[in-house]
């Protein structure tokens, strides 16, 4: 009997170590938690990366994730000394990696003055963009070291990021300037991108930009690492938890808005479903690529390569960004 259990125990373990891992920021609620269900659902192992822990497992277990398909691992990206000590610990629990999901966000379009990271860059940026950059790069060799021929690196996008798309007209438009504010340091007084005066949405805005060219530059430079590197518009997810800074009129309008008016909107799970096929499935396995299922959802329709912001697809603004987020996290 002993010796079975012995057997049993050697198999699961083997089990256990063939399954192929993701980890995926912001998993503890909205369209991160539905994209780990999905990616549970396909026979991966999921590392929820999460500022509340009890969150994350209270989410996990609404949504019927097996216990034995996640781990939950705490990592804050708004302070870089967090994101170094989740890289740390995601090597020390010996998972190769198979794919890294961006996905953790903070939009807070009601502050009138900025908050501030341990570091004392602006918060949003921080958590946004420069925590994401920083994981990105570490675990870049992580990726690179995974015995899996088919590897991911996917960041979230947004169709804010693009004026020439209809919900990236609302007013403030994203505008990096020529990274002023990052090149002076990002400290106070310095709060955006461009070393203009503070303003929360266009922080978010600018912040999702910085995502499209943080991948645009990881294929440029790494593509020969056979890394797939793309991002992602799933549709609006007009009821994420995303909005939770916002008036809570808005919180219960904009769902109407996107349903009724613009058919822009998407469900939760629905969202979650197409971040995990980024992820996973073959078709969508061509590095450089910005997924869309488009402004307006139509029954069936397939994703497409849509093309990126004016801002997003400039190297010299991509190349740029890369060289000041270095100096900003520490890597340079």
């Amino acid at each position: 009997m002993g010796t079975m259990s012995g057997y049993q125990q050697s198999f699961n373990k083997m089990e256990h170590d063939q399954k192929s891992t993701v980890v995926i920021t912001g998993a503890s609620s909205g369209v991160g938690l539905y994209a780990a269900k999905a990616l549970a659902q396909r026979g991966w192992h999921v590392v929820m990366a999460c500022r509340n822990l009890a969150k994350a497992e209270e989410a996990a277990q609404a949504v019927d994730m097996p216990p034995e398909s996640y781990t939950i691992l705490h990592i804050d990206l708004g302070s870089l000394q967090s994101v170094r000590q989740f890289v740390a610990n995601v090597r020390a629990s010996g998972r190769p990696l198979n794919a890294l999901v961006c996905n953790a966000a903070i939009y807070m379009p009601l502050l009138k003055q900025p908050l501030r990271s341990p570091e004392g860059y602006e918060l949003t940026m921080t958590t946004n963009h420069l925590g994401h950059f920083l994981l990105c790069n570490l675990l870049l060799e992580d990726l690179q070291k995974s015995p899996a021929a088919d590897r991911r690196l996917v960041l979230l996008g947004t169709v804010t990021h693009n004026p020439d798309e209809l919900g990236g007209k609302v007013y403030p438009r994203p505008d990096l300037g020529n990274f002023e504010g990052f090149e002076t340091g990002f400290k106070e007084p310095v709060s955006m991108v461009d070393g203009k005066p503070f303003e929360p949405v266009k922080a978010y805005k600018d912040s999702k930009v910085c995502n499209v060219l943080t991948m645009r530059e990881l294929h440029r430079r790494y593509q020969a690492t056979g890394i797939t590197f793309s991002s992602l518009y799933p549709g609006c997810v007009a009821e994420t938890p995303l909005f939770r800074n916002h008036y809570p009129l808005f919180q219960k309008l904009f769902p109407l808005f996107q349903k009724h008016i613009t058919g822009g909107y998407v469900s939760q799970e629905t969202a979650g479903e197409r971040v995990a096929a980024v992820v996973a499935d073959p078709e969508f396995k061509q590095s450089g690529a910005y997924w869309s299922w488009g402004n307006r959802q139509k029954e069936g329709r397939e994703a497409f390569v849509q093309k990126v912001s004016p801002q997003a697809r400039d190297d010299a603004k991509s190349e740029r960004m890369w060289n000041l987020s270095e100096r900003l996290v520490g890597l340079a």
